[in-house]
Formats: structure tokens, C-alpha cells, sequence
């Protein structure tokens, strides 16, 4: 059985209205379209729906008994193929799922959540761990919003590049690279190195980069996060390289010195991404222009130069 759904709002008019006439104003058609609607849905339904007594027009009881479900339904309908877009933050009630390197977690979470909870008290964050292989959530929607420094390949994957961060080093207070009047590419390559990687590699671009140089450098350990990495950094003679914005917090913490890198690198990109699904979700729109302006900002404020 074919359904046409202007059926549906021609029958709600009518029942509404009482006549055919009315029912066209209703709806902006002419009188002879609507009587042609109506001729249809007594053919479909196998009911009168609307019967003349005299200069007016009586609805059956099927009519009537329908009446209530026909003006339900078609608000259903509505309401799935014009949907609303308002939304209303002091009611809504949802759990957003943010996979995001742990880094910017760190540096941009708290502000994040701060501003959730001011505008929309009934909204809850889960922060869950980068993994240390390729997953696909975000295509399956068991995550809302990624942050981090690669830009997805999907095309149904949206990324909005919303910050970027030059590269330091970061020593202990006393390292032998504090006490050198300038950091060269050559005591950079010649000092010992740890790698920051959750998925355990020893290089990166950092090697590129020397060997346009002739240089090579030495990888005695990697650890999976920046702060893991900053602990043997202060217990060593190790350093790390990595971006200024999401290290400088923790390093200035933990009384490390960050030294300008003598490299030319690009620099470190975060990127934030999500489904194509949610491009016109009210409730999404919302927490990725929070997510953009807490990311954007802490890494703008926390990126300095180096000295």
C-alpha cells in the first residue's frame, strides 16, 4: 500500500475545519484539489469521513473516532521531517562521549566542563583514553567529539583544525643544555631522548627533520603520555620535545625548563571531529562551538614563546 502523507494533513484540515472549503484555506490549495483529497482518502479509508446535512457537512463516526490520532500523527510527522532546532539548555539531558588526547584533556577539560555545567546542568561529559590502535567510534557513534593532532581520512568525518602550537624541548632545572649560550641542532641530536607515544613508536618527524641535517638522535625510552614522559625528563638527564601549549602547564609544575627547539618544524595542529550525523544536532552545534572556544583559548594562552 502506497502512503501519501498529504493525505494525512488534507484529512487533519478537513476534520478540523468541517468543510471542504475551509480545509483549503487551511492549507493554501484550491477548493477542487481538496475535494479530489478528500475523494481519495474516502477511497482509501473506505468511509464517507464527511457527510452533507444540509448546508454543512457532518463528520461520520469513523471521523470522529479518528480525529485525535490523525492530528497526533501528523504532528509526529512533522516533527520528524521539520524537526525543531530550538534548544533548551536548562532542560536538556544528555551524556556526550569525548575521546580526546589526554593532553588537551588536561588543558582544556576543566574550562570545558565548567561551561556545560553553567548552561546546561542536566549535560554530562565522559572523557575516555585515546587508544593505542585506529578505532572507529566516531563511524559508529560511540563517540561524539575527538580532539587531537590527526586529521581523520574518512571523508564522513568532519575536523575543524581550531588551534596549532609550535614544539619545545623540555629539560630539568641543572640539564647540560641549560647551561649552553645557544641550543644547536647538533647538542640537540647528541642529547638523550625520550618519545612521547601511545602506540609505542621510537621516531617521529623529529627524525626527519635531523637527517635533512646528517643528524641522528637517540631514543632510550617512549612513554604513552606527555605527563609520563615529563616524570622521567625530571629524574634524568632525558629530554622530550613536544607542543608548547599542552606541556607548559605541567612542566612549570613539575619545575622543568622548556628550551626553544632548533628545528624547523611545523607546528602541532589539534584538530576536533566528529560524524557527519551530527552536523545540524542543536544539542552537537552547541558542544562543539564550547569545545572550539575551550581548545582555541587554552592553547592560545598557554602558547608562549619559549625562552
Amino acid at each position: 500500500m502506497q502512503l501519501d502523507l498529504n493525505l494525512l494533513a488534507a484529512l487533519d484540515a478537513l476534520l478540523e475545519e468541517g468543510s471542504v472549503a475551509g480545509a483549503a484555506d487551511r492549507l493554501h490549495v484550491t477548493a477542487p484539489a481538496m475535494s479530489r483529497s478528500l475523494g481519495r482518502i474516502r477511497r482509501t479509508t473506505g468511509d464517507q469521513i464527511l457527510v452533507r446535512t444540509g448546508r454543512t457537512m457532518t463528520p461520520t463516526p469513523y471521523a470522529l473516532a479518528v480525529r485525535e490520532q490523525v492530528h497526533d500523527l501528523l504532528r509526529q510527522v512533522q516533527g520528524v521531517l521539520a524537526p525543531s532546532r530550538e534548544l533548551d539548555l536548562a532542560t536538556l539531558e544528555r551524556t556526550f562521549t569525548l575521546r580526546w588526547h589526554d593532553a588537551l584533556v588536561a588543558l582544556s577539560g576543566p574550562a570545558l566542563l565548567a561551561a556545560v555545567r553553567e548552561q546546561a546542568p542536566g549535560v554530562r561529559l565522559r572523557f575516555i583514553a585515546e587508544s593505542s590502535i585506529d578505532t572507529p567510534e566516531l563511524r559508529r557513534g560511540e563517540v561524539d567529539l575527538a580532539a587531537n593532532a590527526d586529521r581523520p581520512t574518512a571523508p564522513e568525518i568532519r575536523a575543524d583544525r581550531v588551534a596549532e602550537t609550535q614544539h619545545v624541548i623540555v629539560v630539568r632545572r641543572g640539564h647540560p643544555l641549560t647551561r649552553v649560550k645557544t641550543v644547536t641542532a647538533a647538542r640537540y641530536a647528541a642529547a638523550e631522548h625520550i618519545t612521547v607515544s601511545r602506540r609505542g613508536r621510537l621516531g617521529n618527524i623529529i627524525d626527519d627533520a635531523l637527517a635533512r641535517l646528517d643528524l641522528t638522535r637517540r631514543v632510550v625510552a617512549t612513554a604513552p603520555t606527555e605527563r609520563a614522559a615529563l616524570e622521567f625528563v625530571r629524574a634524568s638527564d632525558l629530554l622530550v620535545t613536544a607542543p608548547e601549549s599542552t606541556v607548559r602547564s605541567a612542566a612549570t609544575d613539575l619545575g622543568l625548563v622548556l628550551l626553544p627547539l632548533p628545528l624547523d618544524l611545523p607546528p602541532a595542529p589539534a584538530y576536533l571531529s566528529w560524524h557527519q550525523r551530527y552536523d545540524t544536532d542543536p544539542a552537537h552545534i552547541w558542544l562543539r562551538d564550547l569545545a572550539r572556544t575551550a581548545l582555541t583559548s587554552a592553547m592560545r594562552g598557554q602558547g608562549q614563546t619559549a625562552r
